[in-house]
């Protein structure tokens, strides 16, 4: 197989194996790897993805993960411990991509929140701000040193679709992107983790740190105003 024009190293690859029919794992630095069975791909992991959702769900959030990382991969040859009742081939992994970046693009045609961490805004300038539940658990955990990915894995949601939730918040004015170098919010104690109530006031799940009161407070005097 040809790999399509303009494809990354990793989706070469890809093509590669597939054209040669191997089996093996392909390994995308530390991040990430495929396993190849006779060319086609059975499975993919990635450590910014949570593996909670039945195949080809977790497979296509890791594989479009991997495929951005602009990383040489490294493949081993041998027999794969894990297998996909359906093998997916490179061009379909490429036709995904291509669909999920049409979908962030038409919600919001910049990349720059995709990669870098983000944090809330501190005033809210639109008349009417509609957030989705996702948007909303968001809102409430971005600290400025998370990025999207790592916001999906804290709180057990698919990157891609934490990614088009930024991306319509930063359509919306709601969430910047931290640059590398720049000012963050200061640490809180004790270590934040990720909360997904809303406003309840209530005792915090099993598991989870109570709410930080001050972004409580800041989302919704942001949404008074509206």
């Amino acid at each position: 197989m040809t790999a399509p024009s303009g494809a990354g190293e990793v989706l070469r690859a890809l093509c590669g194996l597939e054209r040669d029919g191997r089996t093996g794992v392909l390994r995308v630095g530390d991040i990430g790897s495929f396993e190849v069975a006779e060319g086609a791909v059975v499975h993919a992991e990635c450590r910014y993805t949570a593996g909670r959702w039945a195949e080809p769900i977790a497979l296509f959030d890791a594989a479009c993960y991997l495929l951005g990382v602009e990383e040489a991969p490294r493949f081993t040859e041998g027999p794969v411990s894990r297998g996909s009742a359906h093998p997916v081939t490179a061009a379909t992994l490429a036709c995904e991509l291509r669909r999920r970046r049409d979908l962030l693009d038409a919600e919001w045609p910049s990349a720059d929140v995709d990669a870098a961490p983000v944090v809330p805004v501190r005033r809210v300038r639109r008349q009417r701000v509609f957030l989705t539940g996702l948007q909303a658990e968001i809102l409430l955990n971005a600290d400025g040193r998370h990025t999207p990915a790592e916001l999906a894995r804290d709180l057990g949601r698919t990157v891609f679709g934490c990614l088009l939730s930024v991306r319509g918040l930063a359509a919306a004015s709601l969430v910047r992107a931290v640059r590398p170098g720049a000012a963050a919010e200061p640490p809180r104690e004790p270590p934040r983790e990720p909360f997904t109530g809303l406003f309840d006031g209530g005792t915090p799940r099993d598991g989870w740190a109570p709410a930080d009161h001050q972004l409580l407070e800041r989302l919704r005097a942001a949404l008074v105003e509206l």
